[in-house]
């Protein structure tokens, strides 16, 4: 009885033979699962981003007297003026709005209707 005892312990404690040579292999197979996790978040999820955030950012630095927008909050408009940090939209008759370049969500095509 007290043998066998004994010998479950043994069975249980690290093992003697080629211990140094497992416990670095062992790590970097548990990391496995959270680098294919990073992989696929930065393939689904970052990168897209990153894509739409320089389109964006291009349509911005590329807007032009005339040019038919949509804000982010839904306004149309016909821009007027471009400034540094502002575009003046032309909304209706008579009727101008100054707007960051940032709330610019989306170019129009000309031949959409107003």
């Amino acid at each position: 009885m007290l043998i066998d005892i004994i010998d479950i312990a043994h069975a249980m404690g690290p093992g003697q033979q080629g211990g140094a040579g497992q416990g670095a292999g062992g790590m970097f197979t548990s990391f496995i699962p959270f680098i294919l996790i990073f992989v696929i978040f930065y393939f689904l999820l970052i990168r897209p981003q990153q894509k739409r955030s320089k389109e964006h950012k291009k349509m911005i630095e590329g807007l032009k007297k005339g040019d038919k927008v949509i804000t982010s909050g839904g306004v149309y408009g016909i821009i007027e003026a471009v400034g540094t940090n502002t575009v003046t939209l032309k909304i209706a008759e008579n009727v101008k709005v100054k707007f960051g370049k940032a709330y610019i969500a989306a170019l129009r095509p000309p031949s959409e209707g107003d």
